[in-house]
């Protein structure tokens, strides 16, 4: 169910790993980003918007994760944006013959049969700030960190920033190892960093909707140092993890395990 977080935004989150699907009110329609995650979630979205009067005008994906490229017929056929490495990542996905095969090995196995792929991943690369829209102005901060192209997307007006896989109070940061994963992750935090004075809402792709950005960033930023150091780590998402989330210290331990093997390499 939508729940409004601040003015003209508004969150519905997933039940299977909190996938927070943000929707911005426009003139016209609505602006869906990180549309989520089974087909019957994105038919409850769906249904929720008819209800309000509100078709979708456009989309976007933060990043080319699979729980951030999905989309549902109910949803429309409106213009479905993503970063312009985004873009490519997925085009360069489903250029692949076995495709849906590779996506489907990635997906809970408890939820395989609950998402349909046939829209999966159709996103056209936007090399603007902005998304072109007839709504608020909602500006795409593009950072090298999580992913390839990833992006967060700042609704000024309403303060709300929209962080993609970043500033989670659920997940540590999960590094890009095909890149320079703890340089890259630290400017990325640093480019959200540089919109915070603008931010009075943060939407994260997991977990709860914050008002603290700056210690948010904080926090990743204590979190990937503690790596690149080998300090000691005092993380409550790994020490303390909610019941039933305990897993996301092995995300923290793979880590760990995945920059010894990346600093071997180099």
């Amino acid at each position: 169910m939508l729940r409004q977080v601040a003015d003209g935004v508004l969150v519905h989150q997933s039940e299977l790993l909190q996938n927070n699907t943000a929707v911005v009110q426009g003139r016209d329609g609505v602006l869906v980003i990180d549309a989520g995650i089974t087909d019957a979630e994105m038919a409850c979205l769906a249904d929720d918007l008819t209800a309000m009067g509100q078709p979708v005008v456009a989309g976007f994906a933060t990043h080319p994760d699979w729980d951030h490229v999905l989309w549902h017929a109910r949803l429309g056929a409106a213009p479905r944006y993503g970063t312009p490495r985004c873009a490519a990542f997925m085009q360069e996905l489903r250029s692949k013959a076995d495709w849906e095969q590779r996506v489907t090995e990635g997906l809970p196995p408890e939820s395989v049969d609950d998402m349909s792929l046939e829209l999966f991943g159709l996103i056209t690369g936007l090399p603007a700030e902005e998304i072109p829209w007839d709504g608020p102005t909602v500006r795409i901060i593009e950072h090298p960190a999580h992913a390839p192209g990833h992006a967060a997307l700042l609704v000024a007006e309403s303060g709300v920033l929209v962080a993609g896989d970043m500033l989670s109070d659920l997940f540590v940061p999960m590094l890009d190892f095909d890149a320079d994963p703890i340089e890259d992750y630290l400017v990325g935090l640093q480019r959200l960093e540089s919109v915070a004075e603008d931010v009075g809402v943060i939407i994260p792709g997991h977990g709860s909707v914050g008002g603290d950005v700056r210690a948010r960033i904080a926090q990743d930023r204590a979190y990937v140092q503690a790596l690149r150091d080998g300090s000691a780590l005092e993380d409550p998402r790994v020490t303390q993890p909610p019941t039933g989330w305990d897993w996301v210290s092995d995300i923290h331990t793979g880590q760990v395990q995945q920059l010894a093997n990346w600093r071997a390499r180099e």
